[in-house]
Order: structure tokens, then sequence, then C-alpha cells
């Protein structure tokens, strides 16, 4: 066992409206009232990040947004800066999904600089890594999952220091919103394969705290298999987080 705790977050791409957004974060406040050993997220789209704020109240749950660009102002027509999701009430922000890096070409260095600049603004990243079906097929998983590790990490590789409230979610995209979800064992492989490479770059120490959350296609069916896993410290929920009937029984998998 470890001492890691686990986190459930839910992301919820370009779904809900505000009173949606408001009324789901509702719902699972109230079912999740006393629970313990369990950090539970949402990460709504930029114009709900508000409602759901205020929705949350003093209720444990953690709010994210989905993307931010690295520079702090300036002309970036479209773009949202670190700052505006901090006074929109964010603690976290998701960053190098991959639709963004397949659908909107974001590199691993553009991910790098997100990172530092959430960094900056005391932000947590949780940062999306993971390989395409022709990728598994071609049994270079480990290969790819180690380049977006280098680049979508590399200010922290050249200051020797990684933070230990850094979240990594490994998403082999094969198995987001497909239906299709890596077995235990395959997750749970490559999960321990990133804790080994935090270890090498940093420490064993930062590798022991980092956590690593598992997406694609996680339901409540899934949810204690996956989690009972070494390596495994959590989800990140795609569609099954748009309900609190299916997103509810995945935070509170211990029970089930």
């Amino acid at each position: 066992m470890n001492d890691r705790t686990v986190m459930i977050a839910g992301n919820w791409k370009m779904n809900l409206n505000l009173d949606e957004s408001a009324n789901l974060v509702k719902a699972i406040a109230e079912e999740i009232q006393g629970l313990d050993g369990v950090d539970v997220l949402v990460a709504p789209p930029f114009t709900s990040l508000p409602a759901a704020k205020q929705a949350i109240g003093d209720a444990r749950i953690l709010l994210a947004a989905q993307n931010m660009y690295w520079e702090p102002d300036g002309a970036y027509t479209g773009e949202i800066s670190g700052q505006m999701l901090v006074e929109a009430g964010c603690s976290h922000v998701i960053l190098g999904h991959s639709e963004r890096r397949s659908l909107f070409g974001e590199s691993s260095e553009m991910v790098d600089l997100k990172v530092k600049a959430a960094m900056l603004m005391g932000l947590i990243p949780i940062i999306c890594i993971g390989e395409t079906l022709e990728a598994r097929e071609a049994g270079r998983t480990f290969e790819v999952v180690k380049e977006q590790l280098e680049g979508s990490l590399k200010n922290f590789i050249d200051e020797h220091s990684m933070p230990p409230s850094t979240i990594l979610a490994y998403e082999p995209v094969w198995a987001i919103g497909t239906g299709k979800t890596a077995t235990p064992e395959q997750a749970q492989e490559v999960h321990h394969f990133i804790r080994q490479w935090i270890e090498e770059r940093f420490d064993k120490d930062t590798a022991d705290l980092v956590r690593i959350l598992y997406g694609g296609s996680v339901k409540p069916d899934n949810a204690k298999d996956l989690m009972s896993r070494q390596d495994i410290d959590g989800a990140l929920v795609g569609g099954a987080s748009l309900k609190a009937d299916l997103f509810v029984p995945i935070i509170k998998y211990q029970e089930s």
C-alpha cells in the first residue's frame, strides 16, 4: 500500500451549460458528504467555471480548467491565462490531453511551457500522456510515453526538481471514449514504468509522492479493479463524469 490519496477527476470536455454544470456539482456534493480518503475534482468548460465554483460552496470538490495558455496576458485571442483560472477559483488545470495534442496540434514542448506557467501561478497541473493504438500495436508504448514525459516535463528536468504535487494522467488514446479500457494489468504496467522514470529522473521520494491517474473509459464496474493496483492513484474520467449516477459510484469505488 502507499500513502498517496486517490483522486477521482471528471473532465467534462465541451459539455453542459451553466445550469447543468451547477446541478451536477450539487448532486455530487450531496452524495460525497462525509466521504474520506478520496480527492474529488471536476473540470468544466471555461464558461461554467464560476457557476461550478459557486455550486461547490464549502463542499470538498476541487475545481480545474481543461487547458490554459502559457503567457500571463497579451494579444492572444481566444486564450485563457493561468491568472484568469485562479480568479475563477481553479486550483488545478488539465494540460496536454490527447485531444489537445491530436486535434489542436499541441506539442510536448507547448505542454511544458503551460506546465511551467501553471506552477508559477500556483495551479497544480494534471499532465496527460498516452500512446495511440498504432503505437501500442507496434510495441512503442514505453517509447512514446517516455518521449512525452521528457518533452512535457523538460522544465522540471532542467531544474532537477519535480514538485510532488504534480499529477500525471496516463490515458491510452485508444481507450478514450471508445469503450475500450486498458486491462488493470496493462494500466499498472505503464503506471509502474512512469513511476520508475520519475525516480530515475528525480528521486525516489518524488516518485513515491506524485500521483498517477488512469484515464480511458473508466466506469463504475471497472474502477475498483483499476484502483487496486499499486501504482494507479485514481482516475481521470470523461463521459461517465457527466452524470452523477455514474460518476459518484466511481468516487465510491471502495464500496462496490
